[in-house]
């Protein structure tokens, strides 16, 4: 009881729930990146803006009131399910200018600067979710 009393407050399910955003990205631009060959295939994309301000306003509704958990919605792509996971919806990427002869949207050089900048992301993520957690554990043993 205790200790989800302390790593449910903070910026702990912030930087859960983004961790949870950025590894479904990963693996949703994984997937596009296997089926560049596919003929028809069209890419699927996850909007970060929309995620992001999804959790602005979940933190916002939760520093009205801190005994809330952190419900990230967006209504379309991200919404937090009954156990407070993050559930993740990829949508196909809308044709823009260029459809292939294949039939496919897929743009290699698109996806490799998406796997890039999600990859920094999840690692700074990572990284601060490991900063808290080791804080966490230096407050359990008295060692400040």
């Amino acid at each position: 009881m205790f200790l989800s009393e302390v790593t449910d407050r903070g910026s702990l399910p912030a930087l859960v729930k983004t961790l949870a955003f950025q590894q479904a990205r990963l693996n949703m631009i994984a997937e596009n990146i296997a089926n560049s060959e596919t003929p028809g295939y069209r890419t699927k994309r996850l909007d970060t803006k929309a995620f992001e301000q999804s959790l602005r306003e979940a933190l916002d509704v939760r520093r009205l009131d801190p005994e809330k958990p952190l419900r990230v919605d967006n209504g379309r792509e991200v919404r937090t399910d009954a156990a407070g996971s993050l559930v993740v919806t990829p949508r196909e990427q809308p044709v823009e200018n260029i459809l292939f002869h294949d039939g496919t949207n897929m743009s290699l050089e698109r996806q490799m600067a998406d796997l890039a900048e999600t990859g920094m992301t999840h690692e700074l993520a990572t990284t601060l979710l490991r900063t808290q957690m080791d804080q966490v554990r230096r407050a359990i043993r008295g060692r400040f």
